[in-house]
């Protein structure tokens, strides 16, 4: 393979830059997930693509590639639709409430699994929060499997799914900025498009590409402008909950607007430890769930076919938190 054409065509900057077809980017990342590339001409596309950023075509043939070497896991054989969260962010300035969006689905039996890298890169992974919590990574296919049929949870570190694709997410340590691999892991669904995705973007363009994306894909997911980067809706103040079903969108929440009427109770610090105390609160209703994420709840009951009627999943996600004023 000719990595150097690849480069001339992407790596050429902002305005010089063309976009690969579908089927070139299928093949250049396929050769990349499987360690083909020389670590020079790996570097070097990695950034081009960083700098010139992903096309719909170029997205849809990574993500061609990244799937037909994904380890899928089976599916419960009865039941709502299982919840894939892909958390890879972690928490800065607020609490990492992921876990909570992922428990609380698991006390309603709807399976979940959490996927993400081992490592917090400095911030406060969802794998630590976890962790105070008691629960520790999958180490294999078969006990994810195990614990998804069993507990209805399941947290799965990348390498397991896909050993390319953490591979290339671990590149940031070298080259000190995230690639393309940090969007494809939000892609992934690790039971053959059974799954409901929930996906976070942080900026208004990768809203956009995803949105093409889910859409030419006829995808299954919960789109929203995440907190710091993670998949939970800004316990502050709402943003738009978009639910994707075969890929036609569907505006389940309106984002919020106007002056914040009410400021949720929060841990005074994001560390793992508070966090994961206050999560526990909450889960057993001794502390005040905040309505955006009570919200996120509502959908993901609905888009996983817990509740066929959205109003009735409003409010079954309202009394069973303890927030009446969500329903």
């Amino acid at each position: 393979m000719n990595y150097a054409a690849y480069l001339k065509e992407i790596g050429r900057g902002p305005n010089g830059s063309r976009p690969l077809n579908e089927d070139d980017a299928r093949q250049l990342m396929g050769a990349m997930l499987d360690g083909g590339v020389p670590d020079l001409e790996f570097g070097a596309l990695l950034i081009a693509l960083r700098m010139k950023g992903e096309s719909l075509d170029e997205l849809l043939g990574f993500h061609q590639a990244v799937d037909a070497r994904l380890y899928k896991i089976a599916a419960p054989s009865a039941g709502p639709r299982p919840v894939v969260i892909p958390s890879y962010n972690g928490a800065q300035r607020h609490p990492n409430l992921t876990p909570l969006i992922a428990l609380w689905l698991r006390q309603f039996g709807v399976p979940v699994i959490v996927h993400g890298e081992m490592e917090g890169h400095g911030r406060v992974a969802t794998m630590q929060v976890l962790r105070e919590l008691g629960i520790l990574p999958c180490t294999t296919l078969a006990q994810a499997e195990s614990r998804l049929a069993n507990e209805r949870f399941a947290y799965v570190p990348t390498s397991v799914f896909s050993p390319g694709l953490a591979a290339q997410l671990s590149a940031r340590n070298r080259l000190g900025v995230r690639n393309s691999a940090h969007t494809l892991v939000k892609l992934i669904d690790p039971f053959g498009g059974f799954g409901l995705r929930m996906i976070s973007v942080s900026h208004p363009e990768y809203h956009a590409l995803l949105s093409e994306f889910l859409a030419a894909t006829g995808g299954n997911a919960l789109l929203l402008r995440g907190t710091e980067g993670e998949p939970y809706a800004n316990p502050k103040r709402r943003p738009e909950l978009l639910y994707f079903e075969d890929g036609a969108p569907r505006v389940l929440f309106e984002a919020e607007s106007g002056p914040i009427k009410s400021l949720p109770v929060l841990p005074d610090t994001c560390d793992a430890v508070s966090t994961a105390a206050w999560i526990k609160r909450v889960l057993a209703r001794e502390a005040q769930a905040p309505l955006p994420l009570v919200n996120q709840l509502a959908c993901c009951l609905y888009a996983s076919g817990y509740s066929q009627d959205f109003n009735q999943a409003k409010a079954i996600a309202a009394v069973e938190t303890g927030s009446l004023a969500a329903a």
